[in-house]
């Protein structure tokens, strides 16, 4: 045979019968085949760097800046997003990172309070504006930002506050997680915070926010929000002695640098440790906005889950959470890249579709972009991915968005995991450590083959268990979409 036969053999042989007949191999799915990533046009000359969006009652669709201005989108909801309009609602503001309209008012949370402004005579621009709360200090700091989220049901705006320059609590409540009630009182709830990057609501009503890697933060991670809770930072625990803060009683024990979170969780009665950690590097490295999946289907198989924004990666991740020992814990999948700039907030529209805006704001991002609005919509294929990965006794169970191939997903060849954690220390950030590398000893198909249950020898509590699934398939042939998951697991279930 000569060398060009022998070539066009080996090509024809791992090209498949599809080449030989003359057909193109399949091309592999891409996120882009399942979300269609859409970019609105930003009004020419002008910078809007996104903080905050809000859907607002009559369409339109609200988007804060960090220069302190406020833009209305028109025509949003288009399938080309050419077609939208931008206009100037507001400005005069500082560094708007949260909006949540009620009652024909829009309430703004930006550095120094929560204020609350409405066009009062139709003109499309705001004309009143009245603070509502502004408990909290501010010194100049670049650092202290503060995050709003929607109202809850009960009528309250949950606020986070940054430390000053990203390592202390040099102002008052700076530190802190609290409330805004619909009297205006600012309520301190939480100590611990350091460098929230968004704060917003599962589907239960259950407050979260998103904390950055530094000190006390070995990783990027997503923590639940409890009356009387400690977030992991300890500088803050200086404000406990202010009235509005005592009913919280004293401040807890503080945490021994160089420890484990799980470790000290068990020290620290009031320490609440974090429901997901991102691996760093892996999963993005600047967590900031995050939005619950309430469309009922129209953006695809997850509801109820949550989407994160990351920063620096340009992506929105996606998390499913499941309470454990009474606390919240879960895995979180990669989900959508290839966002123009920094992601910060994020939020669901009308229609189910995922309004994201971005900024890079001096800090770089993935996206090459400075600033950016994009919606991002469901095309209403299904692609393949792991649903969600609960914890066992003794291993997890997965569930997949469309049925698997048993022989393929019933191999524990098909799998591999491993297990790391972050040391939970004063410094900043952490390298991941205490590796472990569990045996995954046995595997068994669902009856309707949309789940796996995994038996895994060597799970470690405290632990993120990376999971890798390259060799399952779906009853068609195809990969996995994403085939990771990272599940964090603070406590493994009794039952």
């Amino acid at each position: 045979m000569t060398r060009i036969a022998r070539y066009c053999f080996v090509v024809l042989f791992l090209a498949g019968p599809a080449f030989a007949q003359g057909k193109k191999p399949a091309k592999p799915d891409t996120e882009d085949d399942y979300y269609k990533l859409l970019r609105f046009e930003l009004p020419p000359g002008k910078v809007l760097e996104a903080g905050a969006i809000e859907i607002m009652p009559d369409g339109k669709v609200a988007v804060g800046t960090r220069r302190g201005e406020i833009w209305m989108i028109d025509n949003a909801y288009a399938d080309d997003p050419t077609q939208a309009k931008f206009s100037r609602f507001a400005h005069g503001l500082h560094e708007v990172l949260g909006l949540a309209q009620k009652d024909g008012w829009l309430y703004v949370v930006h550095r120094p309070d929560v204020t609350r402004i409405k066009d009062s005579d139709g003109d499309g621009k705001a004309d009143v504006f009245e603070v509502v709360s502004d408990d909290w200090e501010i010194n100049g700091d670049y650092h202290e930002y503060a995050f709003g989220s929607r109202f809850d049901k009960d009528g309250n705006i949950w606020i986070t506050l940054c430390l000053t320059g990203s390592f202390n609590s040099n102002s008052k409540f700076r530190g802190w997680a609290g409330k805004v009630t619909p009297d205006g009182k600012f309520v301190p709830v939480a100590s611990g915070v350091r460098s929230p990057g968004g704060v917003g609501f599962d589907a239960e009503g259950n407050v979260f926010y998103t904390d950055n890697q530094g000190p006390w933060n070995g990783a990027c991670g997503l923590k639940q929000i409890v009356v009387g809770g400690f977030c992991g930072h300890p500088d803050s625990f200086k404000w406990y002695k202010e009235k509005e803060a005592q009913y919280l009683g004293p401040p807890p024990l503080v945490p021994k640098s160089g420890s484990r979170i799980m470790t000290e969780a068990k020290r620290i009665p009031q320490y609440v440790p974090p429901s997901i950690l991102f691996p760093y590097g892996k999963m993005g490295q600047s967590a900031s906005g995050l939005d619950c999946d309430l469309s009922g289907g129209k953006f695809g198989p997850f509801p109820k889950q949550l989407f994160v924004a990351d920063q620096t990666h340009s992506t929105v991740m996606r998390v499913s959470l499941e309470k454990v020992h009474g606390r919240y814990q879960g895995a979180c999948y990669p989900f959508r890249q290839g966002f123009a700039s920094g992601n910060v907030p994020v939020r669901f529209g009308k229609d189910g579709s995922l309004f994201v805006g971005g900024t890079s704001r001096g800090w770089g991002s993935r996206g090459n972009k400075s600033f950016a609005v994009e919606r991002l919509v469901w095309t209403g294929k299904v692609p393949f991915e792991v649903h969600e990965m609960k914890a066992k006794p003794d291993g997890f169970e997965l569930t997949f968005t469309r049925p698997v191939d048993p022989a393929t997903a019933g191999k524990a060849e098909s799998y591999t995991m491993k297990t790391f954690t972050y040391i939970f220390r004063a410094d900043y950030g952490s390298p991941e450590v205490d590796a472990t590398t569990p045996k995954i000893t046995k595997v068994a198909v669902g009856k309707d083959n949309k789940s796996v249950r995994l038996w895994v020898d060597g799970l470690q509590e405290g632990h993120i268990h990376d999971l890798a699934l390259a060799g399952v398939r779906s009853a068609d042939g195809q990969p996995l979409l994403h085939p990771e998951a990272y599940y964090t697991l603070n406590y493994i279930p009794e039952k």
